[in-house]
């Protein structure tokens, strides 16, 4: 037991360190100075796949073609919509006709997945020096593209994503969409997105620099020529977290790239209902890890032992007594758990006492990670927005 409670704060230690850095590290894009963008606008083309989206397009396109910059045009694919997703875009682009076009999406080949065939497909319709990628769950505030066509340009990049403000509504996603922000910030040193840890050996940097890659794909965006050295879309036409593969390729290929807080320009609304959570979740789990099963086993565990373990042995030893070392071991395990999920929150702007259920949101993707390898296990495919994967 001892061992475990040495491998739980060691743990839960170093994950700290990292969230308590990210917390400077990870910035906010500022505003372009006045005039700014008299001397330089690139176009940028705002590209949306949409399949099946009539809860949230509206929303999403109507921030899209109200951005206030000089240049931009938005692209938005309907990707063979069966509710009233078509209807909506089509009343969308009467009513702005100069800002935005509508595209019917062509029949997916067979070795592409559904999302990046759109996204090719955006990019191969538009013609903007700046490519950006949004979801259709996804709505902007009037100076996102703004802001990130100057963060591109001042910190000279090739390639910038944003993770959303992410706005929670029921029960379950106020308890587990908190745990994909709480791993990305206590296990990714941010800093090292932008440039290889100095403390790697220069002969091993190009190797390493991709295992840092990260990306949301609620919102990226490229410079045209650097998407396009990397292949694009194309290059990633049968993954399923193709936001990281894209990320991966363009530290692969020594392009520049950074990630950014969303706050107050970007938000997101990623699922509505418990079924819709699971089944969200459920295709991207594994994947997210490379299908790396050993990895994938070993992080399961460790999430096990630090973040649940702490809890069932709490109330345990204090009823049934236990030495002072395994009860401060405990203590300190519980007190680093509260300490990240408070930091999380209070960043974000979620509910605070949602804190205090992170082993249930824990617990939840355990039974989730069983699922994913069943799946893998079976060969089953999870189906999304009708679609077999």
């Amino acid at each position: 037991m001892l061992i475990l409670f040495y491998i739980a704060l060691g743990y839960l230690v170093i994950t700290t360190l990292i969230l308590l850095r990210n917390r400077r590290d990870f910035k906010v894009p500022e505003p372009a100075p006045p005039g700014y963008f008299a001397r330089q606008s690139p176009g940028v083309s705002i590209c949306i796949p949409a399949r099946n989206e009539e809860v949230s397009i509206e929303r999403c396109v109507r921030s899209a073609v109200s951005q206030q910059y000089p240049d931009f045009h938005v692209y938005v694919l309907d990707d063979g919509s069966t509710d009233r997703t078509s209807d909506i875009l089509a009343a969308l682009e009467d009513q702005f006709p100069k800002r935005l076009t509508v595209l019917l999406g062509r029949p997916k080949p067979d070795d592409w997945l559904g999302k990046p065939w759109a996204c090719h497909q955006l990019a191969e319709a538009s013609h903007e020096e700046i490519l950006l990628f949004i979801d259709a769950d996804t709505w902007l505030e009037p100076a996102a593209v703004a802001k990130t066509v100057r963060t591109m340009g001042q910190d000279i990049l090739d390639f910038i994503t944003l993770w959303p403000s992410q706005q929670l509504g029921s029960f379950w996603e106020k308890t587990v969409i908190p745990l994909i922000y709480t791993a990305l910030l206590t296990l990714l040193p941010v800093r090292y997105v932008r440039r290889p840890p100095k403390w790697i050996p220069p002969f091993l940097r190009k190797h390493v620099d991709p295992l840092f890659a990260a990306a949301c794909g609620q919102f990226m965006a490229f410079k045209r020529r650097s998407y396009e050295g990397i292949g694009g879309h194309h290059s990633v036409r049968d993954m399923i977290v193709e936001d990281v593969g894209l990320a991966r390729n363009i530290k692969r290929d020594g392009y520049t790239m950074n990630m950014y807080h969303g706050r107050d320009l970007v938000s997101c609304r990623m699922y509505r209902s418990r079924s819709e959570l699971w089944q969200g979740l459920r295709k991207n789990f594994l994947a997210g890890f490379g299908y790396n099963l050993p990895m994938f086993g070993v992080m399961g565990l460790l999430h096990l032992v630090a973040y649940i373990l702490p809890f069932l042995a709490f109330p345990l030893l204090l009823y049934w007594g236990g030495s002072a070392i395994l009860l401060g071991f405990c203590t300190a395990a519980l007190l680093l758990v509260f300490i990240q999920r408070f930091i999380i929150n209070r960043w974000f702007g979620w509910n605070i006492f949602y804190v205090l259920l992170h082993p249930l949101g824990v617990g939840w993707f355990q039974v989730l990670a069983i699922q994913v390898l069943k799946d893998y296990i079976t060969n089953n495919s999870p189906t999304w927005k009708e679609r077999k994967l």
